[in-house]
């Protein structure tokens, strides 16, 4: 599990298609991971399977793939990373799981006073999860939902710090990002649902 309290950008270096799935060397700031270790990258968890100083490896299979926008994935890309939460962890963000639901649509991003405004156009099935000022990650960056300008669109005011922390300063309109909807909203609705036409 995660926060979407980004703790640091790397660099994918290489990108190579195994028999375990798409492969990513991935350079990083981590000096300590340990193999079997689960790292959000960009908002997908991902299990480290090989690791050194300043680098580890993941692979993501077709299942992954598929929902995700690491097909589009090359070498040079920053992304954005966390490690597991641990249990004496400050819950800085919301529940996080790093099961990305769908790829998302940058509609409009424009720089208004003090925030960059990121309009994101939602991906079939997920406007049902999106409340003004509920939670949703973006690229596994915990964010908070301004307004809902139009049907099936979110807005996001991203504050400096988390443009200058995160590789969300570069987006623009037409980029693809990875969203994963409130898991407590999910369920919600899971269990709503044989209710609503009672």
């Amino acid at each position: 599990m995660f926060t979407g309290i980004v703790a640091d950008v790397g660099t994918i270096d290489r990108v190579t298609r195994t028999d375990a799935g798409l492969e990513l060397r991935i350079l990083c700031g981590y000096r300590d991971l340990a193999t079997g270790e689960s790292v959000a990258v960009n908002g997908v968890c991902l299990t480290v399977t090989t690791h050194d100083p300043t680098s580890f490896t993941c692979a993501a299979v077709s299942t992954t793939v598929a929902v995700t926008t690491i097909g589009d994935w090359k070498s040079g890309r920053r992304v954005n990373l966390e490690r597991a939460m641990r249990v004496s962890d400050r819950f800085g963000g919301h529940i996080v799981q790093g099961h990305v639901d769908g790829v998302a649509r940058v509609a409009r991003a424009a720089v208004d006073g003090d925030a960059l405004m990121v309009d994101l156009a939602l991906p079939a099935g997920l406007s049902e999860f999106t409340v003004e000022r509920g939670s949703v990650a973006v690229d596994g960056v915990s964010l908070t939902i301004a307004a809902l300008p139009a049907p099936g669109v979110i807005r996001l005011a991203l504050i400096d710090y988390t443009r200058r922390h995160t590789t969300l300063q570069d987006l623009k309109a037409g980029d693809a990002v990875n969203v994963e909807a409130d898991v407590l909203a999910k369920h919600v609705h899971r269990m709503l649902a044989p209710h609503r036409n009672a």
